[in-house]
C-alpha cells in the first residue's frame, strides 16, 4: 500500500506566491491545501489537521502570527513555516520565539529552498512523533511498581538499580537468560531524570552485522543497496533518553569500536556518512555470556568492557532467589487470568510443592510460559499440578549419585526448549551452543517429539 502523502496547509494573500508555493509543493509530492487569508486558514485548521503549515508572516486582516498562535494553542505538534519579507525579519524572529519551525524570505531564491526547508521540518516533526511512541511503548511494558522482590538478593538488586538511577553512569546488567535484564533497564530509566524522555532497546543477537550497523548508527542515502533515503539510527532516537542494549556481547568488534567511541566522546557516524553526529544517551547493557572471560579470550575488547561496566548489575537465577517463586507465581497467574478473562483464585498444594522445588532452569521467562499454559488448562479455580509442563531437569538440591554426563546434557536440552516453547534458536541461544550442534544433538538423544515446535 502506497505511504500516504503528508497534508500541508499554504497559507498568502498573494495569489501568484500562493499558487507558486503550491505547485512547489505538489511537485514535492505532497497533499497541499491553499488558503488567501488568515481567517481562512483558521477556519480550515479547525476542521481538519495538517501535518505542517506554511503562512505568510504579513497579510491583511489575521496574520501569519495570529495562525502561529491559534495553532500553538490548538494543535502544538503541528510545525509552521513563516514566510516574510527581507524587511520583516525582526518580526520571523519573533515568530521563532513563540514556536515556529523555520522561516524563509520571500522571493524564494530556488524552488529547493522550500523544498529542503519542508523536508526537515516534517523529518524532525516524524522523529519527534516516534520517540514518542517509543517513550510511550516503554511505559506502557514496564509494570510500575511491580517488580517482585521478596528474596534479600532481589531486594539488593533493586537498591543497587536505584542508587544509580539518578547518575548517568552506564550500567551493565548480567544474567542468565529469562532473570529479567530488560526489566531492570527499564525500572533504572524509569527511576532517573531521564524517565520523560525515549527508552529504546536493541537486540544485538537478534539481527546481522550490517543491519544492526545500520540500526544502531543510521545511514546516509545510498551507502548501500536499498538505502533510498537518509536513516537516522537508534542512538539517535534515543537522544536525551535512555539505550538498552542486549546481548551486547554478540556484537562483532567493528560495531564494538563504534560503540566505544559514541561512549568515550558522544559522537557516531552514520553508515556512508561522511560528518560526525554527536549525541546524548544513556546507555544500559545487557548480556548473559561472560564478558570477563571473552576479554581473556579476546572475542570482546578490554577497554568497551570497561566502558560498559561502570556499574555492574548481576541478576541472580530464579533458583537463588526462592522466596520470590511463589510470589512471582502469583502475580503471573493473576496476570494471565485477567487476559484469559478467567478466575483462577491460586493454586493446590501439590502444585504449590512443584513450583516451589523445581529447579527453573529458564528463570522467570519459564515460569511465566508455566503459568500461562497452566491458566489454559485450568478449569477450576486452582490451578492443579497436572496443569504444571515441568521439564525433567536435575533438582537444585544435590543428589546422592551423581548423573552421567549424558543425562545432564540432554535435561539441560529438553529444559532450555521448554523454558522457549521449543524454539530451538533460542534454546540454543541459552545453551551457548551453535544451532547445527544443537540439531546434532536432538537427532543423537532422539528428541524429536518433545519440541517440535520452530522459530
Amino acid at each position: 500500500m502506497a505511504k500516504p502523502k503528508a497534508s500541508i496547509l499554504v497559507v498568502d494573500d498573494e495569489p501568484a506566491m500562493r499558487l507558486l508555493l503550491t505547485s512547489i509543493l505538489k511537485d514535492a509530492g505532497y497533499e497541499v491545501t491553499a488558503a488567501a487569508t488568515g481567517e481562512e486558514a483558521l477556519q480550515l485548521v479547525a476542521q481538519r489537521h495538517f501535518r505542517l503549515v506554511v503562512t505568510d508572516l504579513k497579510m491583511p486582516g489575521a496574520s501569519g502570527m495570529d495562525v502561529l498562535a491559534r495553532i500553538k494553542r490548538d494543535d502544538p505538534d503541528t510545525p509552521v513555516i513563516l514566510l516574510t519579507a527581507f524587511g520583516s525579519v525582526d518580526g520571523a524572529v519573533e515568530a521563532m520565539r513563540q514556536g515556529a519551525a523555520h522561516y524563509l524570505l520571500k522571493p524564494l531564491a530556488n524552488p529547493d529552498e522550500l523544498r529542503v526547508a519542508v523536508a526537515r521540518v516534517l523529518e524532525e516533526r516524524r522523529l519527534a512523533d516516534e520517540a514518542a511512541t517509543l517513550r510511550q511503548a516503554s511505559e506502557a511494558a514496564f509494570p510500575f511498581g511491580q517488580i517482585v522482590a521478596e528474596d534479600p538478593t532481589m531486594r539488593m538488586v533493586l537498591d543497587l538499580a536505584r542508587s544509580v538511577a539518578s547518575t548517568d553512569a552506564t550500567v551493565l546488567i548480567t544474567g542468565e537468560t529469562g532473570t529479567g535484564k530488560e526489566l531492570i533497564a527499564r525500572a533504572i530509566c524509569h527511576w532517573s531524570p531521564r524517565v520523560d524522555q525515549a527508552f529504546v532497546a536493541v537486540n544485538c543477537a537478534a539481527l546481522a552485522e550490517t543491519v544492526l550497523d545500520s540500526e544502531l548508527f543510521g545511514h546516509e542515502k545510498g551507502a548501500f543497496t536499498g538505502a533510498v533515503a537518509q536513516r537516522r539510527g537508534r542512538f539517535e532516537l534515543a537522544h536525551g533518553g535512555t539505550l538498552f542494549l542486549d546481548e551486547v556481547g554478540e556484537m562483532s568488534p567493528a560495531l564494538q569500536a563504534k560503540l566505544l567511541r559514541v561512549l568515550q566522546d558522544g559522537t557516531l557516524d552514520r553508515v556512508g556518512g561522511a560528518k560526525m553526529v554527536t549525541v546524548d544517551v544513556r546507555v544500559i547493557a545487557a548480556t548473559n555470556r561472560d564478558l570477563q572471560r571473552m576479554v581473556a579470550e579476546r572475542s570482546f575488547r578490554e577497554d568497551l568492557y570497561y566502558r560498559l561496566s561502570v556499574f555492574p548489575i548481576t541478576l541472580p537465577p530464579l533458583r537463588e532467589r526462592r522466596a520470590d517463586i511463589l510470589p512471582l507465581a502469583n502475580h503471573l497467574l493473576a496476570q494471565a487470568s485477567r487476559r484469559l478473562g478467567r478466575r483462577i483464585a491460586g493454586f493446590s498444594d501439590e502444585a504449590t510443592g512443584r513450583l516451589r522445588d523445581y529447579a527453573w532452569p529458564g528463570n522467570v521467562r519459564e515460569l511465566q510460559n508455566v503459568i500461562e499454559r497452566a491458566a489454559i488448562l485450568c478449569r477450576g479455580d486452582r490451578i492443579a499440578a497436572t496443569h504444571l509442563n515441568l521439564s525433567p531437569f536435575p533438582p537444585s538440591t544435590p543428589l546422592s549419585q551423581p548423573k552421567p554426563l549424558r543425562d545432564i546434557e540432554r535435561g539441560a536440552i529438553l529444559a532450555a526448549l521448554a523454558a522457549h516453547d521449543g524454539n530451538r534458536r533460542e534454546a540454543a541461544a541459552q545453551l551457548e551452543i551453535g544451532l547445527r550442534t544443537l540439531y546434532a544433538r536432538l537427532k543423537e538423544y532422539g528428541i524429536s517429539g518433545e519440541a517440535e515446535a520452530e522459530e
